[in-house]
């Protein structure tokens, strides 16, 4: 394991990586610093078991979710969850989709995984992943990107499960909506 050269070999898919989840390139920067150096202040007990990089993402996941808590801490942030009533808006009174309304889901008819392992597609998921609520991509990203369980993303962001719930809700229809638009190019009218 070579330390020296860490920032050429993993330096951009970590800052990628970061960027990605805190949408600031300042903090992005630190937190790949602050990665290397708990990497070389650990490299002893690195065991082999994975690959440097697969190693160092681990590290850097401690550090972004380290920094959601501090950030959490620091100020309590806003409720940045959608005017009330949104969700309401795109189901009847038996809680169905307004399908005839142009609400309810399309069928993309494409494999989701497929789907992921396209450039183009993940620049569209980026971008709609930025025009979230900070908090509310957090929670998403924590949930559908980092795999972590419900209990631990309440903890990091200092939340209510159902609060939690209501903020991936919200998510998952908002990027379905901007995906929709932006990837599939269809304009609903409501």
């Amino acid at each position: 394991m070579d330390a020296e050269r860490w920032l050429e070999e993993h330096g951009d898919c970590l800052y990628r990586y970061a960027l990605m989840r805190t949408r600031d390139s300042a903090v992005a920067e630190d937190l790949v610093q602050e990665t290397f150096l708990a990497a070389l202040k650990s490299k002893d007990g690195f065991l082999g078991k994975s690959g440097e990089r697969t190693w160092l993402i681990a590290i850097l996941k401690h550090k972004i979710i380290d920094h959601v808590r501090r950030v959490c801490r620091e100020r309590k942030l806003l409720d940045e969850q959608s005017r009330p009533g949104e969700s309401e808006e795109q189901f009847d009174e038996w809680r169905h989709w307004k399908i005839r309304d142009g609400f309810g889901p399309m069928e993309w008819g494409v494999d989701a995984q497929a789907l992921l392992e396209r450039k183009d597609f993940k620049a569209v998921l980026e971008r709609c992943l930025s025009a979230l609520p900070m908090r509310t991509a957090q929670a998403f990203m924590l949930r559908e990107m980092e795999d972590q369980s419900a209990e631990e993303i309440c903890k990091v962001l200092d939340i209510t499960p159902t609060n939690l719930w209501v903020m991936l809700h919200r998510a998952r229809l908002r990027l379905r909506r901007c995906i929709e638009i932006n990837w599939l190019g269809t304009k609903r009218e409501g």
